[in-house]
């Protein structure tokens, strides 16, 4: 499986005000063209009356597709510093617009371009990215008597733990990227002693947070 890509983790909506314009961005995951366009569509269905509905989008692990489009502000002030922060922050797969509702106010060149590239990098910090990682889900049940230290050594690493399940014993879903996989089951029959039940399932792309600085 190929490595890992950034993209946001669900749609999501902020809203700026600059100079009396207020300037809504609405991003949201997507994984065609055709579906970004759809969400265009759909943003500039919902703000009919707003003076510009701003888009860029990338599709593609590679970001194959890029397009960005300024609906009517001066060329070059909206849609392509959108896409810039799209590009920079490597987030693939997402479609961005920014809706303006003009306020009487203009701002010029300058103050357009930091007002539509502010917006795009607020709504993706705002929602948080994610890397998707080759990982392995797995489910790991243990007994009542060896959860407390289970958790708590749990917590000191990288596994991620996804929700917990109780029944006679106890059952983990914990995400563990590819390359740790060794360490993981190292650590089980550390921390076990062996006494631990494993379901392992295909290595599929599984989302991790990525710390905003």
């Amino acid at each position: 499986m190929e490595s890992s890509i950034i993209t946001i983790k669900q749609e999501h909506i902020i809203e700026n005000v600059i100079s009396k314009s207020r300037f809504i961005a609405h991003i949201k995951p997507v994984s065609s063209e055709a579906e970004a366009k759809a969400f265009i569509d759909e943003v500039k269905t919902q703000h009919n009356e707003a003076t510009h509905n701003c888009s860029a989008y990338t599709v593609g692990d590679q970001m194959n597709i890029q397009k960005a489009n300024d609906d009517g502000e001066p060329s070059g002030t909206a849609g392509v510093p959108m896409l810039d922060i799209l590009k920079k922050l490597e987030v693939h797969n997402v479609c961005v617009v920014v809706t303006r509702y003009f306020g009487g106010i203009k701002l010029g060149g300058g103050g357009l371009i930091r007002a539509y590239s502010g917006a795009v990098r607020d709504v993706i910090y705002d929602i948080g990215r994610v890397a998707l990682r080759p990982a392995i889900p797995t489910i790991v049940t243990i007994a009542y008597d060896l959860t407390g230290k289970f958790e708590y050594e749990l917590e000191t690493t990288t596994f991620l733990l996804r929700d917990t399940q109780y029944t006679d014993k106890v059952s983990y879903q914990i995400d563990v990227v590819e390359p740790e996989y060794p360490q993981f089951i190292d650590f089980l029959n550390r921390i076990t002693s062996g006494n631990y039940d494993l379901i392992e399932n295909d290595i599929v792309r599984l989302p991790f947070d990525i710390p905003t600085t």
